[in-house]
């Protein structure tokens, strides 16, 4: 008789969080490339702002199954640097508001996956800056002065109420739909972000190799 199988490892599922309607149907008819993560992946429209970020993850991390869960906020931002377009992508090395900052899990894995993944498209990486609103001119510039080097309303609450709900990988990944250069009249229409729309829908084989990478064992 041959020897016994080690057991299959344990599925861990991956919560991926976004505030807009438009965007959570960006992610989920997105191509997946035939990539597949290691467990069960979860798609959650939070709504917009940081309160609402947080109970939607609080409530989603709650669920059964989603004990150690990995986390990805994700959807459209705000860049802050000169030069950024819409369609440009930013993976955040920190999250950082009022409430405190999150250092992000595999920054360096997620840009690898997201050039392969999405080729031609510039991916920007640092802090990114939590808003309680839409951040508009001076304002905009007050943000880059710390270093931040894009701006949206939930992903510094998504990762903050993550890490405190349990130790788990977590990530921020945006498509800029609005730039110093190309600023719209309201960021929630996403009028002029066709490009930042196909971007998003093409990044969910880079969450799968992300996730999957973070799980495999260290040489």
């Amino acid at each position: 008789m041959g020897g016994a199988q080690e057991p299959p490892a344990p599925a861990t599922p991956l919560l991926i969080a976004c505030a807009l309607g438009i965007e959570r149907f960006a992610l989920r008819t997105g191509r997946t490339g035939g990539v597949q993560g290691p467990g069960p992946v979860s798609i959650i429209r939070s709504g917009m702002g940081p309160r609402a970020a947080e109970n939607a993850v609080r409530t989603a991390l709650g669920q059964h199954g989603a004990k150690g869960a990995a986390v990805i906020a994700s959807g459209f931002c705000a860049g802050l640097e000169p030069g950024m377009h819409p369609g440009d992508l930013v993976v955040a090395e920190e999250t950082r508001d009022a409430g405190g900052t999150t250092a992000c899990t595999g920054t360096g894995l997620m840009v690898d996956a997201l050039v392969r993944v999405v080729p031609g498209r510039t991916v920007h990486t640092g802090p990114l800056a939590g808003s309680g609103h839409v951040v508009r001119g001076p304002e905009r510039a007050g943000l880059r002065a710390t270093g931040a080097i894009a701006v949206d309303m939930e992903s510094a609450a998504t990762l903050r109420t993550a890490v405190r709900t349990g130790s788990r990988p977590v990530a921020a990944v945006r498509v800029v739909v609005d730039a110093p250069e190309h600023e719209l009249v309201r960021i929630g229409t996403v009028r002029g972000g066709i490009s930042a729309f196909r971007v998003l829908r093409a990044v969910l084989p880079a969450f799968h190799e992300w996730h999957r990478s973070l799980l495999l064992p260290r040489r």
